[in-house]
């Protein structure tokens, strides 16, 4: 035993150390035994060995370049900061991760692109992505780019030309296609349709621009900018891409599903042709109702808008305000919904992200309901994606979007790696928690926390794509038991999200035969079973099988 915790303490040496340098050479990945955090943390003995599949159902890190890590002392995140944290990211359970965007931009969020086949210079060089992309996989670490197609930035080539010619045209001559053929990227017009028509300058043409006057509406159903997108495409397809976000999918045909489906099926049918296996995520920021009417796309995953942010069903089941067995309804209804529009959906799954409030935000600073909302997500079906530092509970504020993409937090001892952060962003927000370097030494921290529920996630490939069952007898109030089911391979998960510590009586149910695979509880409390009685701790999670 003593060897044991021996081993397990110069794993965790070695997670710290690698956390205090952006270095950019090759590192060896992390070896993670499996054991426990640190001697006297919390007793726990239902460490699985890992299964994980090689498919498009992950755990996503998203990560904001700009503000993760600095490898050049320029205050700038960088591709080679990024680099230098993939082990971190491994040990974590990630197996996947989505970039917010790279391509070169005249903003620092950099979703006003002015080249879609280069990095932005701040980031690095294209051999730098190139050598990310295959220490990603070196590791085992799909790479998925943000996509930025609904718009370009008024800084593009294409419209800048678009506008010269608009310009050089005296008032009897009509505009041609056949003489500019960037007209026909873009919505012009010689009305302004709606309030978010721009003029251009010098002439008496307007043109779409639905988020900014900077960032003109790209004409989606033009064969020659789908010839533009295609050659896009591929050039990161051969890059070693394994998928795409696609941004504002919502608004690429305003106030038309069933364009928006055309236009997401033709481009991921499009790359699906350059690769099989690629993946598709794509934000459709509204309700449930038209989240789902977009899987009629047929394409893999939507951002599930209704079960995350502040009120949304995760966090309202991790607070109390919805009971187990009602949220148990909720994610039922959801594989009824997505699955009847696209019988191969893969629920998109998340708290946070860079428009909305830190979950640490959203979860009043309460550790409590940061973790608890992280367990419901990580037992839920699908991929999910955690936000750059919603691991450690990085504060922000939700008054401006520089205030939700603060820096990185490693350590507050050293300061290898910190990144100034967006012009204008407050980094006198103080966080309520640790630097990650203390949290990964603590076993009841919330990094700790989200590593254990990543790691039963990749033990129990049913968690992710099992076939859900509700055990209607025990499922009352706020506690829940549902099975699911994966290549016949049956796990039970019970819940209980109240404040109180439960007892499930399993002896004459359908998972009777069953025991303890692994659970999730707040601080390391232990789960039992005996008799077939579970005793399940105040907002707890148990695996069974």
């Amino acid at each position: 035993m003593r060897k044991k915790i021996l081993s397990l303490m110069l794993v965790l040496a070695i997670a710290v150390t690698s956390l205090t340098a952006c270095q950019q050479e090759k590192k060896e990945p992390l070896k993670d035994e499996g054991t426990k955090i640190e001697e006297n943390a919390w007793s726990y003995d239902y460490y699985q060995e890992l299964n994980v599949v090689d498919d498009n159902y992950r755990n996503y890190y998203e990560i904001f370049v700009y503000s993760f890590c600095d490898s050049n002392g320029d205050g700038i995140g960088d591709l080679q900061g990024v680099i230098s944290k993939l082990d971190y990211i491994k040990y974590m359970g990630f197996n996947g991760i989505w970039f917010m965007p790279i391509m070169p931009s005249t903003t620092y969020h950099k979703y006003d692109v002015t080249n879609y086949t280069a990095i932005d210079p701040q980031y690095g060089t294209m051999e730098d992505f190139d050598k990310l992309v295959e220490e990603c996989h070196a590791r085992g670490i799909n790479v998925v780019i943000d996509f930025v197609i609904n718009h370009s930035s008024s800084k593009h080539p294409w419209f800048t030309e678009a506008c010269n010619y608009l310009r050089s045209l005296d008032a009897s001559q009509t505009p041609s296609v056949e003489e500019c053929k960037y007209l026909d990227y873009y919505h012009f017009s010689t009305e302004k349709e709606y309030d978010k028509y721009y003029q251009v300058p010098g002439t008496k043409y307007y043109y779409e621009g639905a988020f900014w006057d900077q960032m003109p509406d790209l004409n989606l159903e033009s064969e020659a900018v789908r010839a533009e997108l295609t050659d896009i495409a591929k050039f990161w397809i051969d890059k070693g891409v394994d998928g795409f976000r696609v941004d504002a999918a919502l608004h690429f045909a305003k106030g038309n599903t069933s364009k928006n489906n055309e236009i997401m099926n033709w481009l991921y049918t499009t790359c699906t042709k350059m690769d099989p296996d690629f993946y598709m995520v794509s934000e459709v920021w509204d309700n449930l109702l038209v989240i789902t009417d977009h899987y009629g796309s047929k394409t893999p995953s939507m951002f599930n808008f209704d079960a995350a942010q502040q009120s949304g069903k995760i966090l309202r089941a991790a607070r109390g305000y919805d009971k187990a067995s009602a949220f148990i309804d909720t994610m039922m209804s959801y594989d009824e919904r997505f699955s009847e529009k696209n019988p191969d959906y893969i629920d998109a799954l998340f708290l946070s992200n860079h428009d909305l409030p830190r979950l640490s935000e959203m979860a009043a600073n309460n550790e409590k309901y940061i973790k608890v909302g992280m367990g419901f997500m990580m037992m839920m079906n699908g991929s999910t994606y955690v936000y750059y530092g919603d691991e450690i509970g990085l504060q922000g504020a939700s008054d401006k979007d520089e205030n939700k993409r603060l820096p990185m937090n490693w350590s507050d001892a050293d300061a290898t790696g910190e990144t100034n952060g967006p012009a204008g962003c407050n980094k006198t927000l103080t966080s309520k928690y640790e630097a990650l370097d203390e949290q990964l030494k603590d076993g009841n921290s919330i990094a700790n926390y989200i590593r254990h529920a990543i790691r039963l996630r990749n033990e129990n490939p049913e968690i992710a794509r099992g076939e859900m069952k509700k055990i209607d007898s025990l499922c009352v109030d706020y506690q829940a038991v549902i099975t699911k089911t994966y290549e016949d391979s049956t796990i039970a998960i019970a819940y209980n999200n109240s404040d109180e510590p439960i007892e499930i009586n399993i002896k004459d149910s359908e998972i009777s035969g069953m025991k303890i695979r692994g659970y999730l509880t707040l601080d390391g409390e232990v789960v039992t079973l005996k008799n077939g009685v579970l005793t399940l701790p105040a907002k707890g999670f148990c695996v069974l099988k």
